[in-house]
């Protein structure tokens, strides 16, 4: 049942959110329905064109982890499969194309307004800080590092979420301030665990997880549970190991095709990076779905059924 690519879901559910990717539906007042489209943002601008199959590599990557996590945490996925959603949902009968693959049925939260980031290698905006000040969030850092460098215990790094824009970096004291001593610590506790987990089956499969961000919320129990995606190529870095090398940037598993063209506008002066987005050639967009489709395939170790989902 291959679909064409997504850029909006309507669905007969009450739509609660829309983010840059995902599109959240209520079901009743303990499940919503999450579904990821294929609507791609860079530089914090959504584009105009959509990249193929990216909605099912990000549902089905995190479905597969909280797979691999549930002796680690609780977490919101209760169904990820169009058959198993639909018999749990009978008001979705008849929309199976448009939800195979991308939708995932979910334990409601209380989210919590944190990005647990944590970072196993100096990438990213930790190098830009560090470089310019050796300090990470105001933190200081050891002397010395170079860009890429692993980082030994890797760095637990919060971020404020922001509604729009980008999400600030905070130190973890801000944090306790935000949502308490007891959480701060039970989050990074966990995010400790899901990371150490996630990073010891991708070595195995020739992947460096550099840094990844997750998100947890408070379910009705009281209870602190992994939501949202989860070590996804949009949430995390990943390197392959075999061309690992510190002291430079490292080739990525993600949407790096998309980012390389739209510096390349941006230097040349035709695009100021800012909505509206400049169009974008069909080779563009057929690389970046060849990347989350290599991603997935190298993390889960089988390709995605691509005649299956859209």
């Amino acid at each position: 049942m291959t679909t064409a690519p997504m850029t909006a879901s309507e669905l007969p559910l009450e739509r609660i959110g829309r983010g840059k990717v995902r599109d959240i539906y209520a079901v009743d007042a303990e499940r919503v329905l999450l579904v990821a489209t294929d609507r791609v943002s860079a530089f914090d601008v959504v584009m105009n064109e959509a990249v193929p199959f990216k909605g099912a590599v990000l549902t089905q990557i995190s479905a597969w982890w909280f797979r691999q996590m549930e002796d680690v945490t609780a977490h919101h996925m209760l169904a990820a499969s169009a058959a198993e959603i639909v018999a749990a949902v009978p008001a979705l009968a008849g929309h199976e194309r448009a939800i195979a693959g991308r939708a995932m049925l979910c334990r409601r939260a209380t989210v919590f307004p944190i990005e647990c980031v944590i970072r196993g290698y100096l990438s990213g905006s930790a190098w830009k800080e560090y470089a310019a000040s050796g300090t990470l969030a105001g933190e200081p850092l050891p002397k010395g590092l170079r860009e890429s460098d692993r980082l030994s215990p890797a760095i637990f790094s919060p971020a404020h979420k922001a509604e729009t824009g980008h999400d600030e970096n905070i130190t973890i004291s801000r944090m306790r301030e935000t949502v308490g001593a007891e959480a701060t610590a039970d989050l990074e506790r966990l995010t400790r665990a899901v990371y150490e987990r996630g990073r010891a089956v991708t070595e195995t499969r020739g992947i460096i997880i550099a840094d990844t961000k997750f998100e947890f919320g408070r379910a009705s129990d009281g209870s602190i549970i992994l939501i949202d995606e989860v070590m996804t190529p949009d949430s995390s870095r990943f390197w392959p190991a075999d061309q690992y090398a510190p002291g430079r940037t490292q080739p990525s598993f993600d949407k790096q095709p998309l980012r390389d063209y739209l510096e390349g506008l941006k230097k040349a002066g035709r695009w100021n990076g800012e909505a509206p987005p400049p169009p974008l050639p069909s080779e563009v967009v057929a690389e970046t779905s060849a990347r989350y489709l290599d991603a997935f395939k190298r993390v889960t170790g089988a390709a995605l059924d691509t005649a299956s989902y859209g």
